[in-house]
C-alpha cells in the first residue's frame, strides 16, 4: 500500500496544481483579469474526472494504434521475461478500472485482474470494447463522488483500504503507469504514440 499511497498523494498534488495552472495565464498586473467561472472544475468529481478522461483517451489511443497482429507482442530487447503482452496489458487495465470502481461502490471486484480478469475478450476489437466499457463505467461511478462521501472508507484487495477519493486517484495513476509501459511497446514497433503525433512533442 505504501507505493499506492505515495502515488495517490503525487497525483492529488498534480490535480491541484493543474487546477491552479488553468486558472492563471501569464499576464502583467495591468492586464490581469479575473478567472472565468468555467475555467476550473465545479466539483470534486470534476477535479478528478478531467485527469482521468485525459489518461483514458491517451491509453485508448495506444490501444487503437497498435496493429492487431502485434497484440501478442512482448519486447525481446532487455529484461522482459514474464511480462504481459500488449493485449494482456490492455486487458489488465480494463479489468483494473472495473475493480477500482467496484470497490468504490462497495461491490466485489474481479479476483484475477493481474491476469486480465475473467472477461473472454481476446481480439483487438473485443479488447478495445472491454477497455471502453471499463472507462464508461469508471466515469459513471466517479460522477457520484462528492465532498460529503469523498472520505468514505473503501475496502478491497485493489489499493484498499482507501477512500472513495483515494481509489479514484489510484485509477488515474494506474492507467498512466501502464501507458508509460505501452509507449515503449509501440516505439519498438516503429509507431509514434498518437498523443506525441498530435502535439508534435519533441525531445529537447
Amino acid at each position: 500500500m505504501t507505493l499506492f499511497r505515495v502515488a495517490a498523494l503525487l497525483i492529488m498534488c498534480g490535480i491541484a496544481l493543474s487546477a491552479v495552472g488553468k486558472s492563471a495565464t501569464p499576464q502583467n498586473s495591468a492586464t490581469k483579469q479575473a478567472a472565468k467561472p468555467d475555467d476550473i472544475p465545479k466539483s470534486i468529481a470534476e477535479s478528478v474526472s478531467g485527469t482521468l478522461q485525459f489518461a483514458e483517451g491517451n491509453f485508448l489511443g495506444l490501444a487503437e494504434a497498435m496493429p492487431e497482429d502485434k497484440y501478442s507482442y512482448v519486447p525481446k530487447v532487455g529484461k522482459f521475461d514474464g511480462v504481459r503482452s500488449f493485449g494482456e496489458q490492455v486487458k489488465h487495465v480494463a479489468c483494473a478500472q472495473f475493480a477500482f470502481f467496484n470497490e468504490f461502490e462497495s461491490k466485489k471486484p474481479p479476483d484475477d485482474c493481474e491476469k486480465g480478469g475473467h472477461d473472454p475478450a481476446k481480439s483487438k476489437a473485443e479488447l478495445i470494447k472491454y477497455l471502453k466499457d471499463s472507462f464508461d463505467y469508471s466515469n459513471r461511478v466517479l460522477a457520484t463522488l462528492t465532498a460529503n462521501n469523498s472520505l468514505d472508507r473503501v475496502e478491497g484487495r485493489y489499493a484498499g483500504p482507501n477512500t472513495k477519493l483515494g481509489i479514484s486517484v489510484i485509477a488515474v495513476w494506474h492507467i498512466t503507469d501502464h501507458y508509460g509501459q505501452l509507449v515503449e511497446y509501440l516505439r519498438l514497433n516503429g509507431i509514434v504514440p498518437p498523443f506525441t503525433q498530435k502535439y508534435g512533442v519533441k525531445v529537447r
